[in-house]
Parts: C-alpha cells; sequence; structure tokens
C-alpha cells in the first residue's frame, strides 16, 4: 500500500478524540485504502487486533447487515471487552439503512473510536447532521496531488518531470491509474467505468433524476469550461441552442447534485473592495482531469483553464478556502485564505509574451494590501519578481 500521508496524518490527529471521523470522496480515490493505512497505524501503535472493527459494505462477507440494526449488531456482537476502547471502522457505510442510528448509539453508550467512509456528501445530510450535531468531522479526500502522483509511480527513469505532468494532466489521478499505465487502452474503460458508476449510483439513482440524458449534457458542458465563468443562463442557452430546453431551477438542481457528489466543485466570487462574496457568475472545477478528459476529448485549446483547476484543487487539498478575486474590472484567479492568511494566485500557461505578463500582473497590483501574490507559470524563467509579485513554475509550486 502507498501512503497517502496528508489524510493518514489527519486521521492521526483527531484518533480518540469523541468525534466521528468521516471520510468523504469520489468514489475509488482510495478511502478504503486510508482506513487499512489508519488500521495497520493502529496495530503498529501497540492496538490490539480484536479491538478494531472493520466493515466494508461493499464486500460480500457483509451482504446480510443491511440496517441500522443489523449493524449495531454485529458491533455490539464483537465488544467483549466493557470496559475497553474498541476502534470502529466502517467502509461505504451509506449501503446500510439508517446507519446513522447506530453509529449515534455506539457514540453515545459505548467505549468507542468510529470512523466512517462514503463517496458522496449525502453522508453528511441534513438528517445526520442533525443528529450527530457538533460531533464529527470531515476529512475530505481527493484523487492523487501530482507529488503523490510521482510517488505511486516512482518517477520511471524514461520520464522526466514535465512527461509525468503531462501524463497527470492526460490520465487523472485515481490511484488505479498508475498501475494501468503499461496498458493505456484499459484506461478509458476504467474512468468511464468509475463516472458511470458514479453518475448512476450517487446521484442520478439517490436523487431520482427523470432525465439522465440532460443531467449528463450539463456535466460536459462544466467540463469543457472549467475555469469560465458559468451562469445557468448560459448553461439554458447552449443546451436550448442544442436542442434541450429546461429551466434555470433544474439547471441548478443538477449543479448542486454533482457538487455533493464530489463531481464538480463550485468557486464563488469576491469581490476585493467591497469584500463580499457575489452570487453571480461563479467558475466550477472538475475532481480529476482523467475523468474531464474523458468527457470532453483531449483539447489543447485549454491548457490554461486545465492548469487553472489544477492549482484549485491543490489548494483545496492544503486546507485553503479559495474563491474568484474581483477588483473593480479586472479578475483574480484565486485568493486562498486560512484563519491567518490570505495569498493571492494568478494561473498562466506562459507569461513570456509581454502583453499576457502585464495583463496577469495588471490585477495583482491592482490589489491595495500586502499579503503575498504570485503567478504561477509553465515557464521556467530566472526573473522572479516583478515589484514583490512573485512568480513561480507551476510544477515547483506543485512539489511544495
Amino acid at each position: 500500500m502507498k501512503n497517502r500521508d496528508l489524510y493518514l496524518e489527519q486521521l492521526m490527529k483527531f484518533r480518540d478524540k469523541p468525534l466521528i471521523k468521516v471520510i468523504t470522496g469520489l468514489r475509488r480515490c482510495g478511502k478504503s485504502t486510508l482506513l487499512s493505512l489508519f488500521e495497520q497505524h493502529l496495530i503498529e501503535s501497540g492496538v490490539a487486533r480484536d479491538t478494531i472493527i472493520r466493515m466494508n459494505f461493499e464486500s460480500f462477507e457483509f451482504d446480510d447487515v443491511n440496517t441500522y440494526r443489523d449493524l449495531h449488531a454485529y458491533i455490539n456482537d464483537k465488544i467483549t471487552n466493557s470496559s475497553g476502547r474498541y476502534y470502529i471502522l466502517l467502509d461505504e457505510v451509506q449501503q446500510v439503512d439508517s446507519w446513522e442510528k447506530a453509529v449515534n448509539a455506539f457514540l453515545v453508550d459505548a467505549n468507542v473510536d468510529i470512523y466512517i467512509t462514503g463517496s458522496n456528501a449525502y453522508l453528511l445530510s441534513s438528517e445526520l447532521s442533525t443528529l450527530l450535531s457538533g460531533r464529527y468531522v470531515e476529512i475530505k479526500m481527493q484523487p492523487l496531488s501530482f507529488k503523490e502522483f510521482l510517488d505511486f509511480t516512482q518517477m520511471d527513469h524514461d520520464l522526466n518531470l514535465q512527461g509525468a505532468f503531462n501524463q497527470y494532466l492526460k490520465y487523472g489521478g485515481l490511484p488505479n491509474i498508475v498501475e494501468l499505465r503499461d496498458n493505456p487502452d484499459t484506461i478509458g474503460p476504467f474512468l468511464e467505468g468509475i463516472y458511470n458508476t458514479v453518475m448512476m449510483k450517487d446521484v442520478i439513482e439517490r436523487n431520482g433524476v427523470r432525465d439522465a440524458a440532460l443531467f449528463e449534457s450539463i456535466l460536459k458542458f462544466i467540463a469543457v469550461n472549467v475555469g469560465c465563468i458559468v451562469s445557468t443562463k448560459k448553461i439554458s442557452d447552449y443546451l436550448t441552442s442544442s436542442g434541450r430546453k429546461t429551466t434555470s431551477d433544474t439547471i441548478d438542481n443538477y449543479l448542486k447534485m454533482l457538487a455533493n457528489a464530489y463531481i464538480i466543485y463550485k468557486a464563488n466570487r469576491y469581490d476585493l473592495k467591497g469584500k463580499m462574496f457575489l452570487k453571480t457568475l461563479e467558475k466550477y472545477y472538475i475532481v480529476d482531469m482523467g475523468i474531464r478528459n474523458q468527457l470532453t476529448g483531449l483539447r489543447d485549446t485549454d491548457y490554461g483553464h486545465v492548469l487553472e483547476n489544477i492549482v484549485y484543487l491543490e489548494l483545496l487539498r492544503r486546507g485553503y478556502q479559495v474563491a474568484i478575486g474581483k477588483i473593480g474590472n479586472l479578475e483574480v484567479d484565486f485568493v486562498a485564505t486560512k484563519t491567518d492568511e490570505k495569498i493571492y494566485y494568478q494561473v498562466s500557461a506562459s507569461i513570456l509574451d509581454e502583453k499576457t505578463r502585464d495583463r496577469e500582473l495588471r490585477s495583482l497590483k491592482a490589489i491595495s494590501d500586502n499579503y503575498p501574490k504570485y503567478i504561477l507559470t509553465m515557464d521556467q524563467t530566472i526573473f522572479k519578481d516583478y515589484g514583490g509579485i512573485k512568480i513561480k513554475n507551476l510544477i515547483d509550486f506543485l512539489l511544495e
């Protein structure tokens, strides 16, 4: 098993805290492996194997555990020492009907530390949030970062850093991709299978979507237009021109479903002068480049927006809240904030052209505060500073 240290360290940080650890993320992004890594960590730290209760509800072994009562009975039977601490690891727990009732009961009645995974945000539905109010922490897992991708591939000797990055952009970061790279013809069907499963199980079936074709058209529009300003009207006009009539409410609902399934992410616009979030003209990014390329075909016309998508996801991994900055008529690609930190980023494939460089610098120069400002680019240049605005190679940024 390859390590996913970023997420494992988060689990270790919350170990034995009176909170349910909820690991969410896209199917096949590595949640089950993370639980196995954590189980291994527990054993290596001295926890007895018989005090770890691990259940994977995609396994036939637990096919008879269908309701919260079944779940409660199974776990209760394993807790043989009422004074000892038990670690409960539940994988794809949303397969169990009303599972949250059993989880809540053990949290209240037993000496347990609980970890659960699921493929979508319905784990954190309003019902669960009400029942477990303030007693859970969500760990949002993503496909591999570029740094993890290099670790998983162990940097093939015949592949330089740029070549590895090109593969990452083409195939994406789902962990199984690494094992399929020797047979590239298998990657497309694998990604297609993941996409179809997520769409059917996590979105269409769960939400009772009536028009699957319309739903897929909306997702493909988002995939083609990552990093572009999008509105429900813009999507509606596109669909109408393609002969499909729909309403803004339907589009809005479908976008929320896709976000809840962790297929797309919405970045709101923030007015840097008015210091307020704007309610319109947001941007969307997609969870994995491989899935995006499967939806759209490889397009070399939007390289800058693809790089923007990669940077957006990386900032999320690093724990930032990310918005699109607006300052007058100018735009800043990303405003990344934490509790006591703020950084501004522009992303550009290249700024060697003077007009492009001036355009990217203009937005950052318009910001009057003294927080760090960066342009991330694929260029390798000796010029690293323009009046306090730092120029950084994008791959170097991803490897920090």
